[in-house]
């Protein structure tokens, strides 16, 4: 009598845009009422997207441009520069700016 191995089924990796979906989906979830950003930069989530390297780099600078989101910590840990040179501290739409100023000079797309 011959063994038949059972079926197994294998769900594909996810791309490095569902790995980060998913985390920020995680980190927005955890951190909807937290103002500290050493909490918010040191959650889990945030760090695990930081090591997704520099992959995730497009897809931080388009939601940065889209809905303003803090990738500020996580785009100097993942390119080991400050693109926010010139901006005004405290202000998220003068360091959104800077960034994306300083992605497009750098030859980022996204």
């Amino acid at each position: 009598m011959a063994i038949v191995p059972a079926k197994v089924t294998s769900t594909p990796p996810e791309t490095t845009e569902q790995q980060f979906q998913r985390l920020y989906q995680q980190w927005e979830h955890d951190t909807a009422y937290i103002s500290s950003s050493t909490v918010l930069y040191n959650h889990p989530a945030y760090q695990a997207i930081i090591r997704l390297g520099q992959a995730v780099v497009p897809l931080l600078l388009r939601d940065m441009e889209k809905n303003h989101t803090h990738w500020f910590c996580a785009l100097r840990e993942i390119t080991g520069e400050n693109g926010a040179v010139g901006a005004e501290p405290g202000n998220i739409a003068s360091n959104v700016e800077a960034w994306l100023r300083w992605a497009k000079e750098k030859g980022y797309r996204w």
